[in-house]
């Protein structure tokens, strides 16, 4: 029984998200659609963590849509004030909040089957996932790109400099020139990523064909 089978026993919104992987992915690179995404999160803790809010936009043909763009704070039940001053989000602030529920299924509706890319994929896609598993739901399907292993591949490899194993989203941003005005907030940071995407690929292009493939 495949993914579309078992679809069935789950809510519409996820019908509706499992049903858009009927659709194949572009085989024109720049008509591939790339949603950016980045989590603010009460803290690091995937299983007893929170979202506290999801920013997105989507990339196509080189070419940040700020028209279409997914901006969502979730109600809180349980609250960190530790991570209050890095990301600024207060318990009772003035952000109009809806519930986990809500916020995923605005964001199953605006991924669909699209590629998704983060800087530490891993950490934002296992915090979607967490959410999905508290409601009953499976993991998410799509392709995901980290732009931190992507720009290692971008380095020379020389025995005289070795690259950090770990890139922050402020080093690509300063290695890049790229403004942090709007860093720790999910759009801000999401759209920071969108920037340090497109200039990765520029560089990749350089040294080979634009594609998914040579992009995993």
């Amino acid at each position: 029984m495949g993914i579309f089978d078992r679809s069935s026993k789950y809510p519409d919104y996820w019908q509706a998200y499992v049903k858009s992987f009927k659709r194949p992915l572009e085989k024109d690179f720049n008509k591939l659609t790339f949603v950016v995404l980045d989590t603010e999160t009460t803290g690091f803790d995937k299983t007893n963590d929170r979202i506290l809010s999801i920013g997105a936009l989507k990339i196509q043909g080189n070419r940040i849509n700020v028209d279409d763009i997914l901006d969502v704070y979730i109600s809180q039940e349980t609250f960190n004030k530790e991570s209050v001053p890095i990301h600024g989000i207060l318990r009772n602030g003035q952000q109009d909040c809806i519930s986990e529920e809500a916020a995923m299924k605005k964001f199953l509706g605006y991924v669909e089957n699209h590629i998704i890319v983060a800087h530490h994929a891993g950490f934002d896609i296992g915090m979607i996932n967490s959410a999905l598993k508290r409601l009953g739901l499976p993991k998410l399907k799509n392709t995901p790109l980290d732009t931190g292993v992507l720009y290692k591949k971008t380095l020379l490899k020389s025995y005289l400099v070795q690259p950090k194993e770990h890139y922050s989203l402020d080093d690509l941003a300063e290695k890049f020139l790229i403004s942090k005005k709007d860093r720790h907030t999910a759009l801000g940071d999401a759209y920071i990523t969108a920037l340090v995407f497109l200039k990765i690929l520029v560089k990749i292009k350089e040294k080979k064909e634009l594609s998914l493939r040579n992009l995993k």
